[in-house]
């Protein structure tokens, strides 16, 4: 199965695609996250799922969940809820939220659209771009998410080509890179923005992206030119690329007086308020 992440109304949703079965599997609790607003969502679809037990005909609305390994927040591979989007269906309406009939449809069209994507891969691309505009973006901000998307697709190619595992050693190498560029982790930098299921890259400024593209195109051709292969090599070659691109930050900064990292996020209006950044001023200034 191959984890492929997508998002509802700009908030996460872990899902793995079966090839085999031509199947998606959608991590239940986020989908909860998102229908509640629940600040423990796994503890919501727990007792969700004992009050369905004493339903009559609750089965039918469990029956096809399974436990897989998703990446968590930590990086690490978790064993997660996942349904199929018929299952989801039956669970979303056994939750009260304005959300509910949006996020069907949006289940709804999932199918069809991934058939269309592997038709045409070009599709996947003009659906994001479409996204993205709908959610106010620039066009110049898409175009340097695109890019940006680019750069990390043939860095994480190279890792798959030597001896990097796909899940808890990609997280481990992403979250090196990014703290040692930025110098805060990702969930760090996440917490900073107030995101929680959300795309970290979703909710970067111009800057940012630039900055996280430098970092990883600095890595992946150091990686190359030294046949990096492992975790152990590629760590070094992760510490190098992101320290390229952290010297590179540190000289705009010194000449803009302006942080590159910022606290400020593409939430919707009536979110809760941007918090700010704990850590060094002179990086990590709200803009």
């Amino acid at each position: 199965m191959k984890p492929l992440p997508t998002a509802f109304e700009g908030q996460s949703i872990r899902r793995l695609y079966d090839e085999a079965t031509d199947t998606w599997w959608f991590s239940v609790s986020d989908v909860v996250q998102i229908l509640t607003g629940s600040s423990n969502s796994n503890r919501y679809w727990s007792d969700l799922k004992r009050k369905l037990a004493q339903e009559s005909g609750a089965d039918q609305a469990y029956e096809k969940i399974v436990s897989l390994k998703l990446p968590a927040p930590d990086g690490k591979q978790r064993l997660t809820d996942c349904a199929t989007a018929e299952s989801l269906l039956r669970i979303v309406q056994s939750i009260p939220s304005p959300k509910a009939e949006p996020i069907k449809r949006w289940l709804a069209r999932v199918g069809y659209e991934r058939m269309q994507e592997i038709a045409d891969p070009a599709q996947a691309l003009d659906r994001a771009r479409q996204t993205w505009a709908q959610q106010g973006r620039s066009e110049k901000w898409i175009a340097q998410r695109m890019t940006g998307q680019e750069t990390r697709n043939k860095l994480t190619d190279y890792w798959s080509e030597h001896g990097v595992e796909q899940g808890r050693e990609f997280a481990i190498l992403t979250n090196l890179i990014h703290q040692t560029w930025a110098g805060l982790s990702v969930a760090d930098h996440k917490e900073a923005k107030g995101l929680s299921s959300h795309n970290l890259r979703d909710h970067m400024s111009e800057a940012e992206l630039i900055f996280t593209a430098l970092a990883e195109l600095s890595t992946r051709q150091i990686a190359e030119r030294q046949n990096a292969t492992g975790m152990a090599e590629n760590k070094t070659a992760a510490k190098v690329g992101g320290g390229i691109a952290r010297q590179a930050r540190q000289q705009l900064e010194d000449q803009t007086g302006q942080s590159v990292v910022s606290a400020s996020n593409y939430l919707p209006p009536g979110a809760p308020p941007v918090p700010k950044l704990h850590a060094n001023p002179r990086r990590c200034k709200k803009t």
